[in-house]
């Protein structure tokens, strides 16, 4: 059973870091995409980042272009997502996310399995 854990949100001053972290379990990884998502209240969730678990594909949405990064350490199974130059729009649950698939995709559909979500939170 596929299992993702997020870790490492919390309440940062604009302009500040933080780095997300995503443990993945249950099965072998080296095929799937790992995706960032996140969601503010009373907003759809929006595509952040994404890469091919081996790191050689990596995606943005525009809005992260330049600030996030989007990381995988295959040794510990876990991706990361390290958050530069925060802005008070960026706060939301951010969710990590894993999909079987070839290309990368930013729907949330193109995803079967999630994680619980790690609130982020930033303050101007």
């Amino acid at each position: 059973q596929v299992q993702l854990v997020e870790s490492g949100g919390g309440l940062v001053q604009a302009g500040g870091s933080l780095r997300l972290s995503c443990l993945a379990s249950g099965r072998t990884f080296s095929s799937y995409v790992m995706g960032w998502f996140r969601q503010a209240p009373g907003k759809e969730r929006e595509f952040v980042a994404a890469t091919r678990w081996s790191g050689a594909i990596t995606y943005y949405a525009d809005f992260v272009k330049g600030r996030f990064i989007i990381s995988s350490d295959n040794a510990k199974n876990t991706v990361y997502l390290q958050m530069n130059s925060l802005k008070p729009e960026d706060t939301a649950v951010y969710y990590c996310a894993a999909g079987p698939r070839l290309r990368i995709g930013v729907r949330p559909s193109d995803y079967p399995y999630w994680g619980q979500g790690t609130q982020v939170t930033v303050s101007s």
